[in-house]
């Protein structure tokens, strides 16, 4: 893992060290960004060619993901500089590198008489299997010793969750004797993600959906003998090395910056090839084209690493950057998820009117240009929360305006949805979503395109002009995300869902 991290930044130093200063002569023989030839340039080929080479790099790993920290991200971020390298007398090209935990790998597998049951460990929980073994319900919500029967002992104690911490319902279990913790949701809201909170020695705790829990309290309250099998064990490195690619344009007004940016990595379970290497093939095709022509405002990229783990790389490019630089960002963009099988053409909701959360000035302006940009098109489009669940979030903690496109994630496709987009109703956005199948097969290629070319003509408009675009002075009343929704260090596994949406109306 280190061989390979040292790779790349042997690699960003040949890269800065031997790259040739732009010849001033050359940039200005370039013709001005025009809207349309910048959008005709982003073609499905190069986006697919891209997310080909990122599964391949994923499937080349012993674990098959690009997780941050990983071989396989490692590898991401060799292939997104080695991209840049011929456009290095355009673009300064910057290797941000820290360090933080990750998981690499792990095991979720639990089965009730031989079915298998959707199951995930709890971060911070410790490692553990076994066979052959007993559920037995706990009373009440397992917050009191007195709510575990005697059978716990040598069982897994199933609990619901609520009232109290699962490291207490944990810590009972394992004073009573069981030999694993299965906590089933509280709400019909999937399987039961949370965190121990921190190192710990109890049984291995894991969280199943309430609907499986439900389903066995009744299967045991009826007398059916219930066997359960589980494996749980995650691969985590606590000191694991991670890059942030930024590139800057080296002419354009840098104090009026255009800033996109997509998240690199992937979960621990797949190559992320929709999440969120969608995005990251989204804004390096567009550039590559972008490279082409002159800019009026300089234009910056970046491809974050550790969103998975809770925003981390976007988090730490903003709080190490200073105030004064982050004013002169004029808007930043953000790219996650942008070729969802079961698709919907989704536009943060910048102005507050779907989900009444808002950005700084300038986040409803930029999702009025997609919205525009779509309707000229006669495409139809939803509103995504505006939630900073993604790496925007950290932008919008700073004051910075933001917008962004997806494609949708685990939220359910509606009926006026089918009615716009086709597609399935009742069904993921994607189905795919942080597993073993986001890769190329099951990119939607139409949304691929469709949503890359949009973000070419934000990139057009707002590299020749601001004009109508609030200062970074102007007082809008911001309602950012919610403090704390992501703490320094997330669990494993526990992000919130990517966004949650309302249908506006089509134009």
């Amino acid at each position: 893992m280190k061989t390979a991290g040292s790779a790349v930044a042997v690699a960003m130093l040949a890269l800065t060290g031997n790259a040739e200063p732009i010849r001033r002569s050359s940039y200005v023989e370039l013709p001005l960004v025009q809207d349309e030839a910048l959008v005709d340039a982003v073609v499905i080929d190069d986006l697919l060619q891209c997310a080909q080479d990122l599964e391949d790099i994923a499937y080349a790993t012993p674990y098959r993901n690009r997780v941050h920290g990983s071989e396989g991200h490692h590898n991401s971020v060799q292939y997104f500089v080695d991209q840049l390298k011929s456009l290095d007398d355009y673009y300064t090209i910057e290797l941000q590198e820290f360090t933080t935990e990750a998981t690499l790998a792990s095991a979720n597998a639990l089965s009730i008489n031989s079915e298998a049951i959707e199951a995930e460990i709890l971060s911070f929980s410790n490692n553990g299997t076994w066979s052959d073994v007993s559920i037995v319900p706990v009373a009440n919500l397992g917050c009191n010793p007195e709510d575990f029967p005697e059978t716990v002992s040598g069982s897994a104690a199933l609990i619901e969750r609520g009232n109290c911490t699962f490291a207490l319902k944990a810590q009972l279990a394992t004073e009573k004797g069981a030999v694993a913790t299965i906590v089933y949701n509280s709400a019909d809201v999937g399987v039961t993600a949370g965190t121990m909170g921190g190192v710990n020695d109890f049984v291995t705790a894991a969280g199943i959906s309430r609907a499986d829990g439900l389903r066995l309290v009744e299967e045991y309250s009826a007398g059916t003998a219930l066997a359960s099998d589980g494996e749980f064990w995650a691969y985590v490195d606590s000191n694991a090395t991670s890059y942030n690619v930024v590139a800057s344009s080296k002419f354009g007004d840098a104090n009026n910056v255009l800033f996109l940016g997509a998240h690199s990595d992937s979960v621990e379970k797949g190559p992320g090839i929709n999440d969120n290497g969608s995005g990251s093939c989204g804004i390096l095709t567009v550039a590559k084209a972008l490279a082409k022509y002159q800019t009026n405002n300089q234009v910056r990229f970046a491809w974050w690493t550790a969103e998975e783990e809770g925003l981390l790389g976007a988090e730490h490019y903003a709080n190490i950057t200073p105030t004064a630089e982050l004013d002169k960002v004029r808007l930043y963009l953000n790219f996650d998820m942008i070729a969802s099988p079961n698709y919907v053409l989704g536009i943060y909701d910048g102005d507050g009117s779907a989900f009444n959360l808002s950005g700084p000035a300038g986040s409803a302006e930029a999702e009025k240009l997609f919205e525009d940009y779509y309707a000229a098109k006669d495409l139809p489009f939803v509103a995504s929360e505006f939630s900073g669940r993604s790496d925007y979030g950290p932008f919008l903690d700073h004051g910075v305006p933001c917008g962004g496109l997806d494609t949708g994630a685990d939220g359910i496709k509606t009926e006026q949805e089918v009615a716009w987009f086709g597609g399935q109703l009742g069904e993921y956005y994607d189905q795919n979503y942080h597993s073993a199948k986001d890769n190329v097969t099951n990119l939607h290629l139409g949304a691929f395109e469709t949503t890359a070319k949009a973000m070419a003509h934000a990139v057009a408009v707002y590299s020749t002009s601001w004009e109508g675009f609030p200062s970074r002075n102007s007082t809008l009343t911001s309602r950012s995300r919610i403090p704390g929704i992501f703490p320094p260090k997330t669990g494993y596994n526990s992000r919130p869902k990517k966004s949650s949406r309302r249908t506006k109306q089509r134009v």
